[in-house]
């Protein structure tokens, strides 16, 4: 089974992508679980949060991969562990050793670019910064020696169908 993940900076049109690929191909996705979260906090999120949006993330990706051919998600661990890094200066080794088990998967990143109009939003943070994150995410995504494809202008949903029918032949 192949597990697409739909990743990048911020207000980089990644959820609005997976909610039409999944439309597409009939399956259900794995939403970002921080957003539900962090909205129900009555505080401030702490780094110590991360560890447990990690691990309800990768449960809901986890019970998301039913089907036998593909399974599709809005973000996974390695987006918490670069927001880690990003604004702790580090990573918890929960995370960082759950990202090293995933590589015996078979993954496939559409990476987004951040060429799309920043939308506010009470949990974003960063909406001077997509580029560089952008370049931290494919970065890590080459590092981890991951499958991806850098979806960018308006055809990124022809693009990621193409991709994704290819995968699954």
């Amino acid at each position: 089974m192949t597990k697409v993940i739909v990743t990048g900076p911020e207000s980089s049109g990644k959820t609005t992508l997976c909610k039409q690929l999944s439309e597409q191909f009939k399956i259900p996705f794995t939403e970002e679980f921080s957003r539900k979260y962090i909205d129900n906090l009555d505080r401030e999120y702490l780094q110590e949060d991360l560890v447990i949006i990690s691990k309800e993330q990768l449960k809901n990706e986890q019970l998301t991969t039913n089907n036998k051919q593909l399974s599709l998600h809005d973000t996974d661990l390695i987006t918490l562990k670069i927001w880690s890094e990003y604004k702790y200066g580090n990573c918890n080794d929960w995370i960082t050793y759950q990202i090293e088990q995933q590589k015996q998967e078979e993954r496939f990143y559409f990476l987004c670019s951040p060429d799309i109009p920043w939308e506010e939003d009470p949990q974003r943070e960063n909406p001077h910064n997509r580029e560089e994150l952008f370049e931290i995410y494919k970065l890590e995504l080459e590092q981890l020696g991951h499958n991806y494809s850098i979806l960018e202008g308006q055809k990124r949903l022809e693009k990621s169908i193409k991709k994704i029918t290819e995968l699954i032949s």
